[in-house]
């Protein structure tokens, strides 16, 4: 039996099959390695996977490909197997990046641009076979353009700085029980901070309507496209998407994208399923 692993800053989701057709899927708290330390990544996986995959023998498991958010470097890479082999001793285990994991998921043995777009963003430019160029994504200080964290910080600046109509910014205060001092606090003295700004894209979503919050979420993805995609110079290839974010905003991505002269290719909530495929 396989193990195939997405994991990313907000979510993971671990994918036991020994056939693609018979796939048993458990979901846990993301994990990344930039954030968390080794304790709480063994907290997490002792105390949600191994509680949810009751019926799985993890000594069965021959094979782990896990792709992860924070996967960056080979330090942390080892660092991550490490934490895996001792849940699958009999394993031989795989790490790597959450992007290579995209780009195997969305384009197989095609040349495509891969994109990332969830709690954080990332791309890379894959010829089929490895990624052969990537903007660094730097992280939602830095970078993360067109992610949740960019969307939902973008909200709360615009909200705080009255840049948005009164009636929105009242909702979004009054929906999240937020005041500044509240926002200062959650966002500056208290950890993972990301995901924190990122739980308030869906609240944009629900918005999406209004002109003033439409210009936003196209103002945000123009960003990570010609911040990102851009320097990849393939106007002649589909730019695929994978994340949660990119499937709820499919129509707001392929209006950017068409305004830039680009072309979307697949969007896919998940790459769980292309990853099976791939390591079938």
């Amino acid at each position: 039996m396989k193990l195939t692993v997405d994991s990313g800053s907000t979510k993971t989701d671990w994918g036991f099959f020994d056939t693609p057709d018979n796939l048993k899927t458990y979901g846990t708290q993301g994990i990344n390695p930039c954030h968390q330390s080794e304790v709480e990544i063994r907290s997490i996986i002792d105390s949600e996977l191994v509680t949810k995959a009751t019926g799985t023998d993890f000594g069965t498991i021959t094979e782990v490909h896990y792709y992860g958010a924070g996967c960056a470097t080979a330090e942390i890479c080892s660092q991550m197997a490490g934490i895996l082999a001792a849940f699958f001793p009999n394993a031989a285990i795989s790490v790597e990046s959450d992007m290579l994991g995209a780009a195997r998921a969305l384009c197989g043995n095609s040349e495509g641009v891969a994109c990332v777009l969830g709690t954080g963003s990332n791309s890379c430019l894959y010829n089929g076979r490895e990624i052969v160029d990537q903007v660094p994504s730097l992280g939602y200080i830095l970078g993360d353009e067109g992610s949740s964290a960019a969307l939902g910080r973008r909200l709360i600046s615009d909200c705080l700085k009255r840049q948005l109509p009164e009636s929105v910014c009242r909702e979004f205060l009054s929906k999240y029980g937020l005041d500044k001092d509240t926002i200062i606090e959650n966002v500056y003295r208290k950890p993972m901070a990301n995901r924190y700004i990122a739980g308030f894209a869906p609240f944009l979503y629900e918005k999406r309507s209004i002109s003033e919050v439409h210009k936003i979420i196209i103002q945000c993805f123009s960003e990570f496209f010609t911040r990102n995609v851009i320097n990849y110079h393939r106007p002649w290839l589909p730019v695929h998407f994978v994340g949660s974010l990119a499937d709820n905003f499919a129509a707001e991505l392929a209006e950017t994208a068409d305004s830039l002269g680009m072309t979307i290719g697949k969007i896919v909530a998940s790459p769980l399923e292309g990853l099976v495929q791939y390591h079938k």
